[in-house]
Order: structure tokens, then C-alpha cells, then sequence
């Protein structure tokens, strides 16, 4: 009976220590600032089609959003020539994060094809719970418009970034992974950032740069239809810069290829 009451309250004591809290969604912050700018050749592959796409760039300045000091990060991506008349893209992803790396806003502006599209994840923070309210509209009609809660951190596709590029790799061996919440659309899913080991590899700026390797591995709520959403090289010292980053169309992909950085933070 002792053993027992024991292995009870060893039990209580774990599910205190591990219980959710928005305390542990803060990160501290030392791989970038405000005034980075990184730009970025774009690439469509298709199949065994690659071929030069347009520009893009990620950029961080400093803001204020709702009265709270924070973080803005833009990407643009825009293709063009022959790619951008096979599969034209436009798209415009912010995010604002406060300085405790907590996403405030996320919205994403995307035409691609033929079609426009409107992203929209805002964020509340109340005690242990996070309400975070979630929009799309695709061209011109909507497609939801839906408010959930959740007692984790919780991240979309911007803000999920600016956190990778915070988390310490040493030690992970290859094919190890590391747990994420992550709004796709209107629910929370299960992400897992996958730990693909270390490699050198060329920039457009003509420099080697050895980077850690990610996949972005999105499974929906029953762990099934598994997709990555997105693949990363990130410098391996301490700014973390987004070497190349593919990210997932509709049809196809598009590879950003980093030409020049400045306003690195180390």
C-alpha cells in the first residue's frame, strides 16, 4: 500500500513539473536581431524541371504590435522569367514574436498560379492557456474562420523558424527529432523538427558554409498523411542564417538559395 501511495505521489509530482506553462515557451534569444537582412535566388523544381525562379529575402526589424515591443520578420518571395511563367508566386509571409520568441501574428499573403489566398493566425496568451484565432480566405471567399485553445506552445510557419534557429542541436545524432505544435490551417498539428546531421555546402555568395540539416515533418491529429513541410541549412555557428530553405507549392517546390546577409547579429 506504501509502494503504492509512493508511485502516486512520484507521479503527481512529474505531472507539476512537466504541466504545461506558457513560462516554458520562452526562449532566449541569441541567434538574430533587429536589422538582418538575407537575400535569396530563388529556384522552381517541378519534377526533373529546376530552373531559376526570381529573388526573395527574409528581413527582421524591430516593432510594436498592439503596445508590445516585438520582432518582425517579412518574407517575400517572388518568381519570375520562365519559371514564373510556368507557375507564377507572389507570396508574402510576417510574423511578429515578442521578445520572449512567442508568436503574436502570423499572415500570408499568396498568389500562386492563378489563385489568391489570405492566411491569418493571431495570437492571446492568458495564464497557461493560449487562444489563438485562425482565417483563410481563397480568392475572395471564405474558407474559415475559427477560434481554438491550447495549454502548448504553438507556433505557424514563420515564428517556427526564428525558434529552430534557437535550438541547441549538440549532441542530437541523425534521425533524431524534436516535438513542435504547429497551426496548419484551422487545427494545431503535431510537427517534428528532424535532425539530418552536418554537411558543407556552397551559397551563391561563393562561399562554403557548414550548416545543420533539418526536415519539418507535419503529421495531422491520428499521426497519418505525413508531409514535409519544409527543409532547412542553417549555418552551424551562432547566427543560425538560413543557408537554403525549400518550401513546399502546390505543384512543386521552391529552393531559396542564399546570395548575401547583413546585419547578422554575432
Amino acid at each position: 500500500m506504501i509502494k503504492k501511495a509512493t508511485s502516486i505521489f512520484s507521479l503527481l509530482i512529474l505531472l507539476f513539473i512537466f504541466q504545461p506553462s506558457n513560462a516554458q515557451c520562452i526562449i532566449n534569444n541569441t541567434a538574430f536581431a533587429s536589422g538582418e537582412n538575407i537575400e535569396y535566388d530563388l529556384y522552381f523544381n517541378f519534377g526533373l524541371f529546376r530552373a531559376r525562379a526570381g529573388k526573395g529575402s527574409l528581413s527582421i526589424t524591430e516593432s510594436n504590435y498592439r503596445g508590445v515591443n516585438s520582432l518582425k520578420t517579412v518574407m517575400l518571395l517572388n518568381t519570375s522569367g520562365l519559371a514564373g511563367n510556368i507557375y507564377s508566386v507572389s507570396d508574402t509571409l510576417t510574423s511578429y514574436i515578442d521578445k520572449d520568441m512567442r508568436p503574436l501574428l502570423f499572415t500570408k499573403e499568396a498568389h500562386e498560379g492563378g489563385d489568391y489566398s489570405i492566411e491569418r493566425q493571431s495570437y492571446t496568451y492568458d495564464g497557461n492557456k493560449i487562444k489563438i484565432r485562425s482565417l483563410r480566405t481563397f480568392n475572395g471567399e471564405e474558407r474559415f474562420d475559427e477560434v481554438f485553445e491550447s495549454d502548448k506552445c504553438t507556433y505557424d510557419y514563420l515564428s517556427v523558424l526564428s525558434m529552430i534557429r534557437n535550438i541547441d542541436f549538440s549532441g542530437m545524432k541523425p534521425g533524431e527529432r524534436k516535438f513542435i505544435q504547429f497551426i496548419s490551417g484551422r487545427k494545431a498539428v503535431n510537427m517534428y523538427v528532424n535532425y539530418q546531421g552536418i554537411s558543407n555546402i556552397r551559397a551563391n555568395d561563393g562561399k562554403r558554409y557548414e550548416v545543420i540539416d533539418l526536415t519539418l515533418t507535419v503529421h495531422d491529429d491520428a499521426f497519418e498523411n505525413q508531409k514535409d513541410a519544409l527543409k532547412a541549412s542553417l549555418t552551424n555557428d551562432k547566427n543560425r542564417v538560413p543557408i537554403i530553405i525549400d518550401t513546399s507549392l502546390n505543384i512543386g517546390s521552391i529552393r531559396a538559395v542564399m546570395k548575401n546577409a547583413r546585419g547578422l547579429r554575432n
